[in-house]
């Protein structure tokens, strides 16, 4: 059996020590997340996911309103001094993807399916894990780490405005990605026969 994509699949991690000691420009970047966006499966070919790419200024713009949010949120200063530690190694990254859901598409679909209309949004949520993984494995395809992280819905206000975001896009998660400085480490699975029946 060929298991080139299950190999792919190993080196795919929650890098968390991200730097910017990349080879790739941030065109090739963004060309390759797009592809990684366009070629993952949909119910229906809905093509719902949307994603913004986040490089230099911007980038770092984005997790500093992240940072800015989440004073109101945490109990006491120690505990801000925690988080804002673990938001810079966010963005010490080279660059985000924001991955947004076309509201307006699942609610098009919603109405032309009427059969099929309590499925939509959950075919849509496939559809982020279907694109978040091709585009996450072609990153740690090229050497490259990231790590997925959501933050919405207390950024979402914030951040369609400083990005020019449409009404209908939904954020549903954050990737930031760069060089990788640190492993991830050893990765424990549960075991195959809570998980699996095989039945012949």
């Amino acid at each position: 059996m060929k298991e080139q994509l299950l190999e792919l699949s190993k080196q795919r991690r929650s890098i968390y020590a991200l730097g910017r000691h990349l080879t790739q420009t941030p065109d090739e970047l963004a060309d390759l997340i797009k592809k990684g966006v366009k070629l993952a499966p949909t119910a229906f070919n809905s093509q719902t996911t949307r994603a913004v790419i986040l490089f230099n200024d911007k980038h770092e713009q984005l997790w500093d309103i992240v940072a800015k949010r989440l004073e109101s949120e945490v109990p006491s200063a120690e505990a801000y001094q925690k988080t804002l530690e673990k938001i810079n190694a966010f963005k010490a990254a080279f660059g985000t993807i924001l991955y947004y859901t076309d509201m307006d598409t699942v609610h098009q679909l919603e109405n032309d399916f009427a059969l099929y209309a309590d499925n939509f949004y959950d075919w849509s949520e496939q559809a982020q894990g279907n694109a978040q993984f091709t585009v996450w494995t072609s990153l740690a395809e090229n050497g490259i780490g990231a790590n997925l992280q959501h933050y919405n819905p207390l950024i979402d206000d914030l951040v369609k405005e400083a990005f020019g975001i449409p009404d209908g896009w939904r954020l549903r998660a954050q990737m930031d990605f760069g060089s990788i400085e640190s492993d991830a480490g050893d990765k424990d699975f549960m075991d195959d026969g809570d998980r699996f029946k095989v039945l012949k």
